[in-house]
């Protein structure tokens, strides 16, 4: 598969709200996984932990809800997200964007099964990378 960049959007507590309405422009598949989901129910387990909306013209869309703790300021609520299974590609990734930057979370196996990490880059870009299928 290699990798894939993608936007991915913050809310505060609307991201299925958010993600039904972009469904109903733009078509296509929506998945929608809560922090319930995960046995995470500090803070509302109805939140979203992880939403993914893959529409019929190719688009791939991610969301998530903000959890209470974490900052969720204007301007900060898009990241760019790199995903895939080429395991020396993506940790390449992470490794250059993190020079100079800030690491918010390590490269690490996650809950769902893949090793997950964020960087803030040295421009104060956020970015998150994910590698399936490494657990």
């Amino acid at each position: 598969m290699g990798s894939k960049l993608n936007p991915y959007l913050s809310f505060r507590s609307e991201a299925r709200q958010a993600m039904e309405f972009y469904q109903s422009v733009l078509g296509g598949e929506l998945n929608v996984v809560t922090f319930g989901d995960f046995g995470q129910a500090e803070g509302g387990a109805d939140l979203v932990m992880h939403s993914s909306l893959v529409t019929p013209a190719g688009y791939t869309l991610f969301a998530a809800d903000t959890p209470p703790g974490m900052d969720l300021t204007s301007g900060s609520q898009i990241t760019v997200s790199i995903s895939g299974d080429d395991v020396e590609e993506l940790r390449g990734y992470f490794r250059g964007l993190s020079v100079d930057g800030q690491v918010h979370m390590p490269l690490q196996v996650q809950a769902w099964g893949d090793e997950f990490g964020m960087v803030v880059d040295r421009f104060g870009i956020p970015w998150m990378v994910n590698i399936g299928g490494t657990a």
